[in-house]
């Protein structure tokens, strides 16, 4: 587990003495792992690599599973029976042997293609999976750890798209949806633009099925396919422990004004029935949010395109946390809306009301959280699996 979670307030609650204060820390800084977008038709991911302090050895330096279920209140043995699909571009040669790392150092059970727990196929679900990329093994990496932090007992399907272009990923996710995935996991996003209702009406439009789409890690602003009506947006937060009765804080994710959880209004896609925030006529992001903040990131073992255990952040591990944390709360029905459950049910969430400001937008929700919506963090993150109910 790593340092951060054991905090000077736990320790005088535990030992009823004043702790030391703790040595000042550089603060970290972090790189995107993929480029920007070559093109309008063409996605980026959203993972975002810790690149100083370098990250320890054995990976404590982010956190591990049981902190992210203890902050969320989740099971600890939860998925069995769901499968879970990761959607991402390119292959990750070294996929399966990097998750099995992960998943021994946690303890977690194992999850092999021998075992018919994991299985990796290119975008056709076939077997001529795409040339390796080490931007997007990063990617990769981190959403299969954060799915198997948050459902360990689920099955894993890995989809490779041809290439980052949108109408490959898209193809992908399919893809995914055939082969019986009913949790996808999205981790990537583009630009909006005009063939964005072209897209959503093609690749995402699946119901009783849970799309889990990043919003983005530029702030203010949206991206697709999170943008989509038909797509779980998913912001991000700041998650540090502390002495409340959760024993957990979280504020909305930014760091600068071009950096940070995305948010909006769409400028092109519907709103759902269910939304009904007043400043926006089309879809808002994001729904609901999960950790994000590379400074309070989590722990990934990557062997290609890495050499070891990193932190990484970015809405890349909010979407999984929360494709999976659906994955716990039980099959959706084959004709619902997953992305309307937890708007029957914002109690069940934990309410993130406050969090930096580096843009002003109009209405000021959009941009800035607060008690209720707000753009950066949705309702909330999870507290247990209640709100990934149908009603």
């Amino acid at each position: 587990m790593r340092t951060l979670a054991l905090t000077a307030a736990l320790l005088t609650a535990l030992t009823g003495l004043t702790a030391a204060p703790a040595p000042a820390r550089a603060a970290p800084r972090w790189v995107r792992t993929c480029t920007a977008p070559v093109g309008a038709d063409t996605a980026t991911c959203d993972a975002l690599r810790v690149v100083k302090p370098v990250a320890a050895a054995d990976g404590d330096a982010g956190y591990g599973p049981a902190e992210l279920r203890a902050a969320y209140g989740l099971p600890a043995d939860g998925g069995e029976g769901a499968t879970i699909a990761v959607v991402d571009a390119y292959d990750h040669p070294r996929a399966e042997a990097d998750l099995d790392v992960y998943r021994r150092h946690y303890g977690l059970p194992a999850c092999t293609s021998d075992t018919g727990c994991f299985r990796k196929t290119d975008q056709r679900g076939g077997t001529r999976l795409p040339r390796g990329n080490t931007a997007w093994a990063g990617e990769t990496a981190l959403d299969l750890a954060m799915v198997s932090a948050i459902a360990p007992r689920a099955r894993i399907l890995l989809v490779e798209a041809d290439s980052a272009a949108v109408g490959n990923l898209g193809a992908a996710v399919n893809t995914a949806v055939a082969l019986g995935a009913r949790y996808v996991s999205i981790s990537w996003g583009t630009t909006e633009n005009a063939n964005a209702a072209d897209y959503d009406s093609r690749y995402f439009d699946h119901p009783g099925v849970v799309i889990a789409a990043a919003s983005g890690d530029s702030g203010y602003g949206v991206n697709f396919p999170a943008s989509s009506p038909h797509t779980v947006a998913v912001g991000g937060t700041t998650l540090r422990p502390d002495g409340s009765a959760r024993g957990w804080s979280e504020t909305a994710w930014t760091t600068g004004p071009d950096e940070g959880a995305g948010s909006g209004c769409s400028g092109r896609l519907p709103k759902p029935a269910w939304q009904t925030d007043p400043g926006c006529d089309y879809r808002t992001v994001a729904d609901v949010a999960a950790v994000a903040d590379p400074a309070t990131g989590v722990a990934v073992y990557q062997s290609y395109g890495g050499n070891g255990w990193y932190t990484y952040g970015g809405t890349s591990a909010a979407a999984p946390v929360i494709a999976a944390a659906y994955a716990l709360a039980g099959p959706p029905p084959a004709d619902s809306r997953p992305a309307s459950f937890p708007y029957r049910h914002p109690a069940a969430l934990h309410d993130v009301t406050t969090g930096p400001t580096p843009v002003d937008c109009t209405p000021a929700y959009l941009c800035t959280a607060g008690p209720g919506y707000d753009g950066p963090t949705g309702l909330g993150t999870p507290n247990g699996v209640a709100a990934f109910r149908a009603p």
